[in-house]
């Protein structure tokens, strides 16, 4: 029993450990990127989803970078500079590339570059060629003018057991007013979850199927009945695009009694992957008690 007790106690600590022990995000390499379109995209109706006909829509690479158009889906589609409206600008043009065929363009000038489909031309995607290290300076600038942007939201962070930190920021809890709750799964792509947040058990929202191409997504709950903490239950359901996912599939991480106050960030924050929890408790038959 001893044991028991001593492993449920390890298990919490390292948890906390993982909360309080937060490390530096190494900047994102931009030195490839590979663009896909969306499964079904030669019929019309991708245009209006969130994450367009082309994955990502927005591609960002450093000049002098790769960049990769694989056609992962059934119909043949191709990749050209330019829009629909006005024509191929030049830039580049894969011509017809069929099913399961790639085509590779090296970014040799910095800009802004939107291309189409010329079979199916509501398919658009931009592609953005930065500096190589842009990306770095824009997270200095960001971090300057961190304070002032989050003033009175509350921000918390867990991890999954693959090691990917899950960051969340909130706006502040006020009653008849929506909270707004930003997720970061940190150097992620292609990240698939669920997102629930209650209020003194009430469900005020409930967000299935959540897909972010860059790892980030943006939340909105119902109107809230008081200014009462919120509980936040993420659910990890994966990387990618189609199945199978990969990655610590239904791993949980809650944010419990987020408490947002303005000009201040005042919270309890208990974030456990309950995964790890389970992995010891499905041993002992017993519940941990904290």
């Amino acid at each position: 029993m001893k044991t028991i007790a001593i492993s449920s106690i390890f298990v919490f600590f390292a948890i906390v450990a993982g909360l309080v022990a937060l490390t530096p995000a190494a900047f994102a390499d931009h030195s490839e990127v590979t663009i896909v379109p969306a499964a079904g995209s030669g019929a019309p109706g991708c245009e209006e989803t969130a994450d367009g006909c082309y994955i990502p829509s927005t591609a960002t690479v450093d000049v002098g970078g790769k960049v990769i158009f694989s056609n992962t889906d059934t119909a043949a589609h191709t990749f050209t500079a330019g829009t629909a409206a006005e024509g191929p600008s030049g830039e580049f043009d894969t011509s017809l590339v069929i099913a399961g065929s790639s085509y590779e363009w090296t970014a040799a000038t910095v800009g802004e570059f939107p291309y189409y489909c010329m079979v199916h031309p509501w398919m658009e995607g931009l592609i953005v060629v930065q500096e190589v290290g842009a990306e770095e300076q824009d997270d200095d600038m960001m971090d300057d003018t961190m304070d002032d942007d989050h003033a009175g939201d509350a921000s918390a962070s867990g991890m999954l057991s693959d090691g990917t930190e899950v960051e969340i920021h909130t706006s502040a809890v006020a009653a008849d007013e929506r909270m707004e709750i930003s997720v970061d799964f940190n150097e992620s792509e292609h990240v698939n979850y669920d997102i629930m947040v209650t209020q003194n058990g009430e469900e005020v929202l409930n967000d299935i199927g959540a897909h972010s191409h860059d790892g980030k997504g943006v939340h909105e709950t119902a109107a809230l009945t008081s200014a009462d903490p919120v509980d936040i239950t993420i659910t990890f359901q994966g990387y990618g695009i189609e199945d199978p996912k990969t990655g610590p599939i239904g791993e949980v991480v809650v944010f419990a009694n987020i408490v947002p106050e303005f000009g201040t960030i005042a919270m309890m924050i208990l974030a456990v992957a309950i995964i790890s929890i389970v992995a010891v408790t499905a041993k002992s038959k017993v519940i941990p008690k904290f």
